[in-house]
């Protein structure tokens, strides 16, 4: 296992600590602790682990998180390679989730189920999302291969691993690219579960995604070299399950117009401008629905109880969107580099995970 902790003195202890405890046996695994960049007494605390057999990488200079692993993967001796954060929790028979699916030649890449933990509107509406996304990979894992991966809880196999080429944002989806271009297939195994604490306030998971988004428009303009073109299946799955979401505020601004247009240009959708005109009722249905799902999106967030957490997912869904034109703008200026900001976590979770 790789953890990737840039200056994460918080929780590198716990980390460990928990790594440690894992059920599986403890002659077959190897804990390598990627910190380069830090600043903090990360590589510090994760040294006082050497004597349980822990290794420890450190160098100054910050050259990014897929810098990092490609580093420390010059020191991994497993069969599979598993990546995780400093900041999640795996279940304590994550890692044999993980490794079972191996037994099949053809798999690459093994990924487990992301859980978050907070029971305010922002973790259920986060939480949701990832129950939405769980769903998708189990399916595609029947169909042959899944197409996404959760970062954090990631398991390749070592020999199908290289070198990226300097610029990637998303380490994960790379990995996951190069394996589908190779044939191999990518498992979803939902049993391997890793959670974590919501991001701490919205602004922060608007940041995160920003980041993602922007690793997703990278994609988009790399496909002639990202994409598994050979594949003609797995090409249409992160297509429509991955690359078209990047275009979905556009989607939203459209209907917004066309609702509105429809709104004063009551029809029956016949002759030219038809396309923005709707038979009565239908022009005025259609643009309550809009402006509703917008007017909770801007108060969802301020309503308690149960019917808060279900208001807040409107804003949820529209700071989503805004952080895929804030990933767009970020990419095509060039100010989303591989030396992204982490998005602060929750200090001290509450609630279940979801």
């Amino acid at each position: 296992m790789i953890v990737a902790a840039f200056d994460e003195e918080a929780v590198i202890g716990r980390k460990l600590d928990e790594t440690l405890a894992l059920d599986y046996p403890a002659e077959l695994l190897q804990v390598i602790v990627a910190a380069d960049g830090s600043s903090d007494s990360t590589a510090q605390i994760a040294a006082t682990y050497a004597s349980r057999g822990v290794v420890v990488l450190h160098r100054p200079e910050r050259l990014g998180k897929l810098a990092a692993i490609t580093r420390a993967m010059g020191h991994a001796t497993g069969d599979v390679v598993v990546f995780s954060d400093a900041n999640n929790h795996y279940d304590a028979a994550a890692l044999r989730h993980l490794a079972a699916p191996f037994s099949d030649p053809g798999v690459g890449i093994v990924t487990g189920r992301k859980t978050i933990i907070g029971d305010d509107g922002l973790g259920y509406s986060e939480g949701l999302y990832w129950r939405y996304e769980s769903l998708i990979r189990r399916w595609e894992t029947r169909v042959g291969s899944s197409t996404g991966v959760n970062g954090e809880i990631i398991a390749l196999r070592r020999a199908l691993f290289v070198q990226p080429p300097h610029g990637i944002i998303n380490d994960d989806a790379w990995m996951a690219h190069h394996v589908m271009r190779l044939g191999s297939r990518i498992v979803y195994n939902e049993a391997a579960i890793s959670s974590e604490p919501v991001s701490a306030t919205a602004a922060d998971e608007v940041t995160r995604r920003s980041r993602m988004v922007a690793g997703q428009w990278q994609v988009l303009f790399r496909a002639r070299t990202e994409l598994p073109w050979r594949h003609p299946l797995v090409l249409w799955q992160v297509a429509s399950h991955k690359l078209m979401r990047p275009l979905v505020p556009f989607a939203m601004l459209a209907a917004a117009v066309t609702g509105t247009l429809a709104l004063f240009l009551p029809g029956d959708g016949s002759g030219p401008g038809g396309l923005f005109t709707l038979s009565p009722p239908w022009h005025v249905v259609l643009f309550a629905l809009q402006a509703a799902f917008y007017l909770l999106a801007a108060v969802g967030s301020r309503l308690e109880g149960p019917i808060g957490k279900l208001a807040y997912v409107p804003r949820f869904l529209v700071d989503s969107n805004l952080a895929a034109l804030r990933g767009l703008v970020g990419y095509l200026k060039g100010t989303q580099t591989v030396t992204w900001e982490k998005a602060a976590r929750r200090d001290e979770p509450t609630g279940s995970p979801t």
